[in-house]
């Protein structure tokens, strides 16, 4: 291969090695989500929520109590995709649970949440999983635990972010609480308890 030959290849190779370049800024710009947000969803938050608890998934059935507290997070964002984790506290009013020989009362709960999902400008929608311990006050004719009681936790939602930092968030929880040791007359069992939340809230982001 001649001088000229080798200018001309090496230009080439320049030339595709520039444009290669250029494309992969252009995909880490944009991110696993494969297009550019114009809404920034990264960094610390924090907010309060509200809802409804109750032993059945349909709000139409079973008892139904309110449940209101606080949440503090962090989003990781990358183009479209948002990951982040979650801590969140809640007040739960006597949610009842039905174990064998009687009910428990659901009175306070924790959670350690991540959430994965995916942005459409201004909002966003996203699955969760994470751990709960929730406390559980004696209710009608058994003996309950007198312990905090670890779960799992898993769910979905959907924010809506306004100018100023502030978003709106709907968010359904599907809770898991095995072997909660009872006693009934002195007749001891175990219940795998299941709640479900529907809640509303609002977060600062910041």
């Amino acid at each position: 291969m001649d001088a000229r030959s080798l200018r001309i290849a090496g230009l080439t190779l320049a030339s595709a090695g520039a444009a290669m370049s250029a494309e992969a800024k252009q995909f880490l710009a944009l991110g696993y989500g494969g297009r550019e947000a114009a809404q920034n969803w990264g960094g610390t938050y924090f907010g309060a929520h509200g809802g409804v608890g109750s032993q059945k998934s349909d709000l139409g059935e079973g008892d139904r109590d309110l449940t209101a507290g606080a949440q503090a997070g962090y989003n990781f964002q990358y183009g479209s995709s948002v990951l982040g984790i979650e801590a969140e506290a809640s007040w739960i009013d006597n949610t009842r649970v039905k174990v064998p020989g009687g009910a428990l009362n659901e009175r306070m709960r924790t959670a350690l949440k991540a959430k994965a999902g995916m942005t459409f400008n201004s909002v966003r929608v996203y699955g969760l999983a994470g751990i709960t311990m929730t406390k559980f006050d004696e209710g009608a004719g058994v003996a309950g635990p007198d312990k905090w009681q670890q779960g799992y936790m898993l769910g979905a939602g959907t924010e809506k972010a306004f100018d100023g930092g502030l978003s709106a968030k709907l968010e359904y929880n599907r809770v898991v609480t095995e072997d909660v040791a009872t006693s009934d007359d002195g007749l001891a069992s175990k219940s795998d308890l299941r709640g479900y939340v529907f809640k509303a809230g609002l977060n600062y982001r910041f």
